[in-house]
């Protein structure tokens, strides 16, 4: 399993690269001004259905039922099953990008409603959102695609597919000019990215004969659960988008760049949740299912220990970063062309207000896993709901006196209130273990963050010191500490948890039992 997430992982931070290389080119091009503003509440738009359609409520109800199907009944009941999710899925996501088109003025309305005191701000994010928003439909498909091969122990494929999303956004940034902004580029290079997306995972459905077809859908026994698991899984997703949609509301009220800083730092936040929490939880949930079906209580338990174990391991450095050298981070990678030293503060400030909140992001997706493993959709959604009502009291509460930094300091303590309560229902229901090794782990690990607190504060002045001088002396400084506080991290866990911990990682757990005939 520890393979798989460090493949996963591995996608994930080549997509992350190639996303902070495409970022480099909006802030660059975009800045934080109105033509940024209005195209990143156009990307939000779709992302936040995607997210509570597609990725978040979809692969919660369909990964742990059609690896139930397959390993149960075997391939042909899993690829029929699959087929009436398909159809089910497409002519939802026709409706619903008809409907957006029809109503995307009203829509942007309700979504930054600040926008209307910007007659050109407003039309531009309505001229924007009509081309990106069919990427919604596009990438549940992908999803879709994504959660069969997942189910399948397939996962480089779906990890790998938003780099293809980086690369065709720089693609039409670098040709910018032939459109009327480099909003509309930036727009475009989202549509097409979708396309790409999904002829990618169609390939790799196809060579494994498993890619879905239209097939009239039938509310059998199966389907039928599936909806009944899927209905609570969108409304806890939903729940998770509110919180973002006030954030997007409630910016769209405050100065020009707000919106701006909050998708820079939070860019920077996804990355560790992406990378480690996402990628843990994408495989675990196989995994757990799977070893659920065959029986394996003990196994499954081991599994999600040792994805919290190693996504404890990997996040540890960027917290500490985001929290001790945020101005440096934010410099570092932005600070040119149309992105302003003023820019790079907010940003930075917000950063470390989204930091407070790292370590439940992270750790989020392994904790849901819990329930989701054992066909429980419900649960999550209690404990999202209390997190999302904290949450949006707090925007409202703090939004005035800290503006955006506010509002990120707000999803932070909703990350927390979440996870706590995830922890509480599954520790009543004795569905969760934390075993010696990861307790142990848990002092190494912190053990190991403090001391490269330490290098981080007292070596970022002394390192600036040295590049004063230089032309790059952001990019330098920021690559040099990251260097040293990496070796320095490095060897603290080699002496703290020493070779035989590292490789209990990669020992490999019993092999499940093989699906019936038929797969």
């Amino acid at each position: 399993m520890i393979d798989r997430i460090l493949t996963v992982g591995g996608f994930t931070l080549l997509s992350r690269a190639t996303g902070f290389l495409r970022d480099i080119m909006l802030a660059a091009v975009l800045g934080a001004g109105p033509i940024a503003d209005a195209f990143f509440v156009a990307l939000r738009l779709p992302n936040h259905f995607r997210a509570i359609f597609a990725e978040g409520a979809f692969n919660a109800a369909f990964v742990p039922a059609y690896a139930r199907i397959r390993g149960s009944s075997g391939a042909d009941p899993a690829r029929l099953f699959a087929d009436r999710i398909f159809t089910l899925l497409l002519m939802s996501q026709v409706v619903l990008l008809i409907v957006a088109l029809v109503f995307t003025p009203t829509v942007i309305g309700l979504l930054a409603p600040g926008f209307s005191k910007d007659p050109g701000r407003f039309a531009l994010a309505v001229d924007l959102t009509r081309i990106t928003f069919p990427y919604l439909l596009l990438v549940s498909v992908v999803t879709l695609y994504g959660g069969i091969l997942n189910a399948l122990g397939r996962f480089a494929t779906a990890a790998a597919a938003p780099i293809l999303l980086n690369l065709s956004m720089m693609t039409a940034l670098a040709l910018a000019v032939f459109f009327p902004t480099a909003g509309h580029a930036a727009a475009w290079g989202v549509l097409i990215a979708g396309v790409l997306e999904v002829l990618l995972l169609a390939a790799n459905a196809s060579r494994q004969g498993v890619l879905p077809k239209f097939r009239w859908p039938r509310l059998d026994v199966e389907v039928r659960l599936f909806l009944k698991r899927f209905a609570p899984a969108t409304v806890g997703s939903a729940e998770t988008q509110i919180a973002l949609f006030a954030d997007t509301i409630i910016a769209s009220f405050l100065a020009t760049g707000a919106l701006s800083a909050l998708y820079y730092a939070d860019r920077l936040n996804q990355l560790p949740i992406g990378v480690i929490g996402i990628a843990a939880g994408t495989v675990l949930l196989p995994e757990m299912a799977n070893r659920l079906t065959a029986g394996d209580e003990r196994g499954a338990r081991h599994a999600q220990n040792r994805a919290v174990e190693l996504t404890l391991l990997l996040s540890v450095p960027c917290l500490v970063a985001f929290l001790l050298v945020p101005d440096l981070i934010m410099r570092g990678l932005f600070g040119r062309g149309a992105f302003t030293v003023a820019d790079a503060q907010a940003a930075a400030a917000t950063l470390t207000a989204y930091a407070i909140g790292l370590l439940p992001f992270v750790l989020m997706r392994s904790a849901t896993v819990t329930f989701l493993s054992r066909g429980d959709t419900i649960t999550p959604v209690k404990a999202l709901f209390v997190a999302v009502a904290v949450n949006v009291a707090l925007k409202i509460l703090l939004m005035d006196r800290y503006a955006q930094v506010g509002l990120a300091f707000a999803t932070s303590i909703g990350a927390w209130v979440n996870l706590t309560l995830l922890l509480w229902f599954a520790s009543r229901q004795n569905l969760i273990t934390i075993d010696a090794r990861l307790r142990q782990s848990l002092l190494k690990l912190a053990a190991a963050g403090v001391a490269l607190a330490l290098v981080l504060f007292f070596g970022e002045r002394l390192v600036a010191g040295i590049f004063a001088d230089w032309p790059l002396r952001n990019e330098m400084t920021l690559l040099t500490l990251a260097a040293i506080g990496g070796l320095v991290y490095g060897v603290c866990v080699v002496a703290l948890f020493g070779r035989q911990w590292l490789a209990a990682f990669r020992r490999r757990r019993p092999t499940l039992p093989a699906a019936p005939d038929g797969q």
